[in-house]
């Protein structure tokens, strides 16, 4: 996310009417299609080539019918199903060593990248997912693990926030402090994505380990929420301007807005436009419709970037479910719109290999050098296969197969192709230091750097094989939720009583 990046830019440097016809269609039809088809690839191959993009009709949102989807293999869930084989237990292994190399026993927090001690809301999400992997695939003992979670809840309950009221965006992992991108004491702003995410990991906690929900909620009841929501359920994050005053800017694209909505929901509130895929467009790529964002960027200086990150993590952590949703059938998903998304992006990098040749699993990811981080997308800014600086500069090189991308697509969907993403990465790693950031397209190797957020949702991935969807609703009634009924409780930080209704939906 941008401020994650940010942060560690600081660190461094200090077609759907289609898929009718394809099943059903007369000759004249098949041979029109065929050249359309021809004419879309020649368009679509190499990066930045420019694509129209069309006004979504009607038929371009039909959804996949279950021939279209990507197959899975018959389970509790989708995708990969089971133990852990030898080799897949070998990653988690590796994965978590990351986490044993970056972990600061003082306040618990775990750096972002490795050997630097800083962090955010986002990458500590990241840990708790490593952190819960690792012990329910036995690779730690309970005691480590409620060790290491006791100290961490510590000094989340004692962490200062920005002006008193969320998590910075940033804190120095070694001593809790607020600080800069330059890992110098200071404020910033807060993330309503990087909170939302870790809302999620928040309550997957709080649910399988309820006798750790009471430091949980009172970590979650020091937050101030009345900013960060609008009444109408917007997310908003926080920045200082250049005179040090606080601005309150939207935040989130489709994709990530929605996930993390689905946070700040499972604690109780309203995100009724946060949660609407609206406005979005789709864009034929290889024969299939791409959702995305249709809010310019040019006018609002937001990327309207299409990568797998929020997709696989709302399948792994969520089961593409409402946050409503209390089911344990993993088999089927309330979330309609996610399902269908999420396929999509899946079955266009597919359909990339298998007319480009080009092994591909896009999202954000990290460099070992300058500019650090790039958002390596299937389309964003009106192009196909960008990948971007966070200014928006154009920087095919560092087009990678990002390897939290590409084991989360190997645990999701359970295809020939996966498999293959799943041989590419399985031995590119350092047993010292953990698995690195990913493979480049071009030839030019790995990425050399070691991140939290790709270590944790690597063993997130492990752990959704074996288990299925990792939130599991229990029983117990918590602190916070008699603090939410309570007339008397959480009027001055706008906890859900006392949240002004929206009139318009």
């Amino acid at each position: 996310m941008t401020y994650r990046k940010q942060l560690l830019f600081g660190s461094w440097s200090s077609c759907g009417l289609s898929f009718l016809l394809r099943r059903w269609r007369p000759p004249i039809l098949q041979l029109i299609l065929g050249l359309a088809t021809c004419l879309g690839s020649f368009a679509c191959t190499g990066t930045n080539a420019v694509l129209p993009a069309p006004k979504a009709s009607e038929s371009s949102r039909v959804s996949f019918s279950p021939r279209e989807r990507p197959p899975s293999a018959p389970g509790l869930h989708p995708g990969r199903n089971g133990a852990l084989t030898e080799e897949e237990m070998k990653i988690a292994k590796v994965a978590w060593k990351y986490f044993e190399n970056n972990y600061h026993p003082n306040t618990g927090l775990v750096n972002a990248v490795d050997n630097y001690p800083s962090t955010t809301m986002w990458d500590t999400a990241s840990y708790l997912g490593g952190l819960v992997a690792a012990y329910e695939l036995g690779l730690i003992e309970r005691n480590v693990f409620d060790t290491r979670l006791v100290t961490l809840l510590k000094t989340l309950n004692s962490l200062a926030f920005f002006q008193n009221e969320l998590p910075n965006k940033a804190y120095n992992s070694k001593t809790g402090e607020k600080v800069d991108y330059a890992n110098k004491p200071g404020e910033i702003g807060y993330s309503a994505i990087d909170l939302g995410r870790l809302l999620i990991w928040l309550r997957i906690l709080k649910e399988r380990y309820p006798e750790h929900g009471n430091a949980l909620d009172r970590f979650v009841m020091r937050w101030n929420f009345c900013h960060v929501l609008d009444r109408c359920g917007s997310m908003y994050g926080a920045v200082l301007d250049d005179t040090k005053n606080v601005r309150y800017l939207q935040e989130g694209r489709l994709g990530y807005e929605e996930y993390a909505a689905k946070g700040f929901q499972l604690w109780g509130f309203d995100t009724t436009r946060a949660s609407k895929p609206e406005p979005y467009e789709m864009l034929p790529i290889f024969e299939v419709d791409i959702p995305y964002d249709a809010r310019d960027p040019r006018k609002l200086g937001a990327h309207n970037y299409v990568v797998c990150e929020s997709y696989v993590l709302d399948a792994v952590e969520l089961n593409w479910d409402q946050a409503t949703d209390h089911g344990t059938n993993d088999l089927q998903h309330s979330d309609a719109t996610a399902t269908d998304f999420a396929s999509r992006i899946y079955l266009v990098q597919e359909r990339r290999y298998q007319r480009e040749g080009i092994l591909t699993a896009r999202t954000e990811h990290q460099l070992d050098g300058a500019p650090y981080f790039v958002y390596d997308t299937i389309y964003t800014d009106g192009y196909a296969w960008n990948t971007i600086t966070e200014k928006g500069e154009s920087s095919p090189q560092f087009a990678a197969v990002a390897f939290k991308a590409a084991l989360g697509l190997w645990a999701v969907w359970e295809t020939p192709y996966t498999d293959l993403l799943f041989a590419g990465i399985a031995n590119l790693y350092d047993p010292a230091k953990g698995y690195y950031e990913g493979l480049f397209e071009n030839g030019k190797g790995i990425i050399n750097t070691f991140t939290a957020n790709n270590n944790g949702i690597m063993l997130e991935a492990l752990l959704y094989k074996v288990q299925g969807k990792l939130l599991r609703f229990g029983t117990t009634e918590s602190l916070w939720e008699k603090v939410i009924r309570d007339e008397f409780q959480g009027q001055d930080k706008c906890f859900p009583l006392f949240r002004e209704r929206c009139h318009t939906h």
